[in-house]
């Protein structure tokens, strides 16, 4: 559809869901079709603001948004509340949740402690909540599925330091090898798993008390899964180092508030933090080498840190001894200066 076609309707979208009379413009888009409108207006009857999702179909499709958004509020979270929605259009009018993103606050000296403290004590609630936080229907992020993603690192970054296909062996080597080390993990109720929880996609709402104090985006590709993921998401951010004191800190304040037994908790967040990182650093070339986007290959040192530190890790033996054997610490240097 034409640009202008696509701002035909969502002007009409806007004018029906009321805010006709706001000043529209350009917030932000993202690594998708998505992009953001901040409509503001300032008129003798009404004042404030809004947000439009403008998700054009079939590229995108709003409903699981709609869906998981609605949810976390029921919850107690703060999900930005959805005031109106077109889903066959792939247009949300949604609360404005302000600027404030957790990046943006840390960049200007907020603390740090603080704002990952909370960020923590949402997930622990999530795992509190148990089955209530869990939608019908979900796809379970678990098993074969966890595999399957993290063949991005033999399929894109291994060709990329060996200058060749890996061989049949190699990759037969390597799911044998995940499927050992996930041997490993203690059983554990399923939670809800956001997936790109990071400080990009939190806001920071200090107004509010409590986990309501931190704001939530970006969560459509929710699934259930283990309650370690989302913690790796946080605090082995590929973007940004956390404070050591810090990072522990959040570990101890998860395993408190949950009642988990802190060892098998250990081995779950190693096997959730490598199967993060190994699709990470696979992701990441094929960013550079197939889309152009090589800007990702500045974090990829970063991410061979976090993925090592998990290899170390009993649990990961298996798997240690592949990559040991195939990609030594010679050939994990892309990326770095």
């Amino acid at each position: 559809m034409a640009g202008s076609d696509r701002d035909r309707l969502r002007t009409e979208f806007v004018r029906r869901a009321g805010w006709g009379d706001a000043a529209e413009h350009l917030l932000a888009g993202d690594a998708s079709f998505r992009k953001y409108f901040r409509l503001r207006r300032s008129t003798s009857t009404a004042t404030g603001t809004a947000v439009v999702m403008d998700a054009p179909p079939p590229h995108e499709n709003v409903r699981p948004f709609v869906r998981i958004g609605r949810h976390l509020c029921a919850l107690g979270l703060s999900a930005p509340e959805i005031y109106t929605a077109d889903e066959g259009n792939g247009f949300l009018l949604l609360e404005d949740l302000g600027d404030d993103t957790f990046a943006r606050v840390l960049d200007a000296g907020g603390d740090e402690a603080c704002l990952y403290s909370r960020a923590t004590d949402v997930l622990a609630a999530l795992h509190q909540a148990g089955e209530r936080a869990l939608l019908p229907g979900l796809d379970a992020y678990v098993g074969e599925n966890l595999v399957d993603a993290a063949m991005l690192l033999p399929e894109w970054y291994l060709p990329a330091v060996l200058g060749r296909q890996a061989a049949d062996e190699e990759l037969a080597g390597y799911r044998a090898a995940w499927r050992a080390s996930l041997a490993n993990l203690r059983k554990t109720p399923d939670t809800l798993m956001l997936r790109d929880y990071h400080k990009d996609n939190l806001m920071w709402l200090p107004a509010r008390e409590g986990v309501r104090a931190c704001g939530l985006l970006d969560f459509q590709d929710a699934k259930r899964g283990h309650c370690a993921y989302d913690l790796v998401s946080l605090i082995e951010d590929a973007r940004r180092d956390v404070s050591s004191s810090v990072y522990a800190s959040c570990i101890a304040r998860f395993v408190a508030q949950t009642g988990l037994d802190a060892r098998d908790f250990a081995a779950g967040f190693a096997l959730m933090a490598a199967q993060r990182h190994a699709r990470i650093i696979g992701l990441f070339i094929r960013l550079a080498k197939r889309d152009g986007k090589p800007d990702y290959l500045t974090y990829l040192p970063r991410v061979w840190r976090h993925f090592e530190r998990a290899l170390r890790h009993e649990a990961l033996r298996p798997l240690r001894l592949w990559v040991d054997r195939l990609l030594p610490p010679p050939l994990r240097r892309i990326g770095a200066p």
